[in-house]
């Protein structure tokens, strides 16, 4: 029987919503598990987002992708040149979470980083496609360029379906109402669960939904 292929939205530092939506969706070896990016940055636990992901590589098949929030936290630690001030961005919480026990700094680890370094930008099925923030309709994916899929916000223009006929799903755009985008060709699910809406996950398949609270409660029918 083949997997699930569940997505999860932006998670924004907020390691509780993703503990519960683990627990719920319960993610078997064969299944495949895509984060659409921005795990990091606004919420007060981005370490420990980071830490939960690198624990689930040993439970199922787990996709990481590039938001736009790990790509300006990796130019932070780089040293390059930053398009936002990634601090103003939410990037003070993720240094925030990176203290000891004592409550000093300590550098973001080696591991941490290198995981991230190896997050691409687009996962396709043979029925759906996922990237972070937005896609250009009429270009093939393979070409598709970096900075739509990691920048592009809804909020200025809803593409229109795909020229490959796969049904998009992505990230980046805050629904601040909580509630899913479904175009039918298009579905956001960055339920602004960081700002008080949910976290939320999604079987691409089935089209079942599970959303947790940043206080880790699962949402009820």
């Amino acid at each position: 029987m083949p997997g699930r292929i569940i997505a999860i939205g932006d998670i924004h530092g907020c390691a509780a919503a993703l503990r519960t939506l683990v627990e719920a969706t319960n993610p078997r070896a064969n299944d495949t598990l895509i984060t659409l990016g921005d795990c990091v940055d606004r919420g007060l636990q981005s370490s420990q987002v980071i830490e939960q992901l690198l624990a689930l590589r040993e439970t199922c098949r787990l996709v990481p992708l590039l938001g736009n929030h790990e790509e300006m936290m990796l130019n932070f630690v780089d040293g390059r040149p930053q398009p936002d001030d990634w601090f103003e961005c939410g990037g003070a919480e993720t240094v925030e979470s990176y203290r000891d026990a004592d409550g000093k700094f300590f550098p973001v680890p080696p591991e941490h980083v290198d995981f991230i370094r190896t997050w691409g930008d687009c996962f396709e099925t043979d029925t759906h496609f996922f990237v972070h923030a937005n896609y250009e309709a009429e270009r093939p994916l393979a070409q598709q360029h970096w900075q739509t899929m990691r920048w592009q916000s809804l909020k200025f223009g809803i593409p229109d379906p795909h020229e490959s006929g796969k049904i998009a799903v992505v990230g980046h755009t805050s629904l601040k109402n909580g509630e899913i985008l479904d175009l039918g060709y298009l579905v956001c699910i960055d339920t602004y669960c960081w700002g008080g809406g949910w976290l939320t996950a999604l079987d691409a398949d089935s089209g079942q939904t599970w959303q947790a609270d940043r206080d880790g409660r699962l949402r009820q029918p």
